[in-house]
């Protein structure tokens, strides 16, 4: 057994629009009814007939409604936040790399290059 509710009963009116049958008016006679199911249904009614058919309740779908978006601007900016972190570190990185490189003295420079020629002769 489903805890779906029954589907809604959607009808046709003479210029060709669908509505929900309870939303017409009592003067209206003779509906033809459409077979729809529930998910071509108007997505503002679709969500809650789902949450609410399922007895989750109204404060849940309300929760959900407002939660939601909130969850994701926070994750949003977390992401934004490590992205620019990332870009900080990056930038950092290279102004280390870059003064060491030019601060260095020609001791240095020699000490590399006898390095390089050490590692060409065992490899």
């Amino acid at each position: 057994m489903t805890n779906l509710p029954e589907p809604a009963r959607v009808v046709r009116l003479p210029d060709g629009t669908h509505v929900y049958a309870e939303d017409l008016p009592a003067t209206f006679h003779g509906p033809q009814v459409v077979h729809q199911h529930i998910h071509q249904a108007p997505p503002d009614r679709t969500v809650q007939r789902i949450a609410l058919g399922s007895g989750i309740g109204a404060g849940t779908v309300v929760a959900g409604v407002y939660f939601g978006p909130l969850l994701i601007a926070a994750l949003t900016a977390m992401a934004a936040n490590i992205a620019f972190l990332a870009f900080l570190a990056l930038v950092l990185g290279w102004c280390v790399h870059t003064v060491v490189k030019s601060v260095g003295s020609p001791q240095g420079g020699a000490a590399v290059k006898n390095m390089r020629k050490a590692r060409r002769r065992r490899g």
